[in-house]
């Protein structure tokens, strides 16, 4: 990465808190002198944009593939607003968290979000890159209001009271150019990380698979499960359906969930609170005791395993005292057995076997969907309890060292986009000057691939982003 870097020669005082000092030749100005709120309507036939978190303004399609999100906007798109190329979106309800973006092609947004299109001082690139800042979010937020956090609204009136910094605009396009240099070098040390992630995982899975379907013994005699992505399995182990090795399997609560939601109570988990066999505790809901003693049936405990039903379908994990006496909403529930150990029973829903038999029978043609009788009738090897503890300390100790190199790699992945978003904050508000290291760069072309899907491993299954139809009371209004 470019290590010669400088401070400006002269500086001022802004007058701006979340500004600070900025070069003594940039201006300050109030938004409205940057900014043209833009109207345009009536486009219904323009493809569909979005406004995410983490990625800013991009097409609706895109952000549908990859994510088990919806379709939510109205059917009548004639008040929808149109975004042309250079232009600023937000959305009034999430601008203090970063929903808000420069946009590449043209397309039309929600009527609950706010267009703005760049005077003349103002180059797109370099405004996406400054309003996208943790210091322009908090200043949003102060500019913000509601009654409740969910409700904070940042109204186009009050965006343009928002003092920004200006740069001359030959200066704007230097650090757009510096700032897209460094973020493709930095992405591609990402993109290597990652892909160290999930050789890494791959590898651990290989062991895992191996051992929960053939044991430890590499000579022992073998039979046929009768299952093709089982295979043989070791002579003395038992297969049998997941019915007739634990005590019940069942489902959590379906029927209008969120009706029963309150404030604070009994936790409930969710599928986003489930992953790679962790249960996350984050944005957790809850429920009155008196409606979890209501639901008994779906009231978990620990050593029971729950299983995603819908999107994600048969990721596993189990239930720590943590949640003991907790409930569950839309998961499956695989209570705690005698005769196999729910660790062992975790490492085996987790494997190769048994996510090549959750593709097979889940149903669903947008999203995988696992059934309970389907979970059931899950074929599974059972070895001997003693057999099981033994396979389950040997796993443990053959992948402990690739876990270790995960986290390094995790650990190196969030420093680096730390470091992208200091950088970028301290180059757009003038507390480096990038002129010269500008100057000498070559123009690159993007490496296809390379530029997608960059994100902290933290942000990995939680890709926040806003919805296509905005809010709708909002844009009723």
């Amino acid at each position: 990465m470019i290590t010669s870097r400088k401070s400006y020669p002269a500086m001022k005082d802004s007058g701006v808190a979340w500004l600070g000092a900025v070069p003594q030749h940039w201006q300050v100005l109030p938004n409205r002198a940057i900014f043209a709120e833009v109207n345009d309507r009536d486009h219904p036939e323009a493809d569909m944009l979005s406004v995410t978190i983490k990625k800013g303004v991009i097409r609706q399609k895109a952000l549908l593939e990859d994510s088990s999100k919806k379709d939510s906007s109205n059917l009548d798109k004639s008040a929808y607003k149109l975004v042309r190329p250079g232009d600023i979106a937000y959305n009034k309800m999430r601008a203090w968290q970063g929903a808000v973006g420069a946009s590449e092609c043209e397309g039309i947004v929600s009527p609950a979000y706010v267009v703005q299109r760049p005077r003349g001082d103002g180059a797109p690139r370099y405004l996406h890159y400054l309003l996208r800042t943790p210091a322009f979010a908090k200043e949003a937020e102060r500019w913000s209001y509601g009654i409740t956090s969910d409700m904070w609204s940042l109204r186009p009136e009050h965006f343009k009271l928002i003092y920004s910094c200006v740069p001359p605009l030959q200066e704007q396009a230097a650090i757009v150019h510096f700032l897209d240099y460094e973020d493709r070098r930095i992405r591609r040390y990402i993109r290597a990380k990652q892909k160290l992630i999930k050789l890494l995982e791959e590898q651990k899975q290989a062991v895992i698979h191996r051992a929960v379907t053939r044991g430890l013994d590499p000579n022992v005699r073998l039979k046929a499960s009768g299952v093709e992505w089982l295979g043989d399995v070791p002579e003395h182990w038992k297969v049998k359906p997941l019915k007739f090795v634990v005590p019940q399997v069942t489902v959590g609560i379906v029927i209008q969930p969120a009706r029963l939601y309150v404030a604070s109570g009994i936790p409930c988990l969710r599928s986003l609170n489930i992953s790679s066999g962790v249960i996350r505790g984050r944005e957790l809901v809850f429920i009155a005791p008196e409606t979890n003693s209501a639901h008994r049936k779906s009231q978990i405990f620990a050593g029971d395993i729950v299983v995603v039903r819908t999107g994600q379908a048969g990721v596993a994990a189990i239930v720590t005292s943590e949640f003991d006496g907790a409930n569950c909403i839309d998961l499956l529930i695989v209570r705690a057995s005698s005769q196999i150990n729910s660790h062992y029973l975790l490492a085996y829903l987790n494997s190769w076997a048994a996510r090549a038999d959750v593709k097979y029978r889940s149903v669903g043609a947008i999203q995988a969907h696992y059934n309970t009788s389907t979970l059931a009738n899950l074929i599974v090897p059972v070895p001997p309890l003693e057999d099981q503890q033994t396979i389950l300390a040997a796993i443990a100790g053959e992948i402990a060292p690739l876990e270790a190199a995960s986290a390094t790699a995790r650990s190196e992945i969030a420093l680096l986009m730390e470091y992208r978003t200091r950088l970028i904050a301290d180059v757009v508000t003038g507390k480096l000057d990038v002129r010269d290291a500008a100057a000498r760069l070559s123009d690159e072309i993007e490496e296809p691939g390379l530029l997608e899907g960059i994100k902290a491993e933290s942000d990995a299954e939680e890709e926040e982003i806003t919805g296509p139809d905005g809010v709708p009371e909002e844009a009723k209004a």
